[in-house]
């Protein structure tokens, strides 16, 4: 991507641009979700702009699920330090 194809953040802003009716059409909640799963591709556009396909939706998509994983990792770490904490308050009680 670059002088002779769009740049990738330009791509991303054409496919929101596109996918715009659909985000209109959505529940309120699902839209917030929406804009968040966008954000995780604008989040790694330096690394998918290394991929210089003719088509970046490839980028676009793994850029997406790379983020939602970050996102569940982030939250199983919380849920076990809290299930940590729980057992360690309940074995103090005992």
């Amino acid at each position: 991507m670059g002088r002779t194809s769009p740049t990738y953040r330009r791509f991303l802003e054409g496919r929101r641009d596109q996918w715009g009716d659909y985000r209109r059409a959505l529940r309120h909640d699902a839209t917030q979700d929406f804009d968040s799963v966008f954000a995780y591709a604008e989040q790694y556009a330096d690394a998918a702009g290394y991929l210089n396909r003719s088509d970046p939706t490839t980028a676009l998509l793994l850029s997406m699920v790379i983020g939602l994983e970050a996102e569940r990792r982030q939250l199983e770490s919380r849920v076990a330090k809290l299930e940590e904490t729980e057992e360690t308050d309940a074995t103090l009680d005992g």
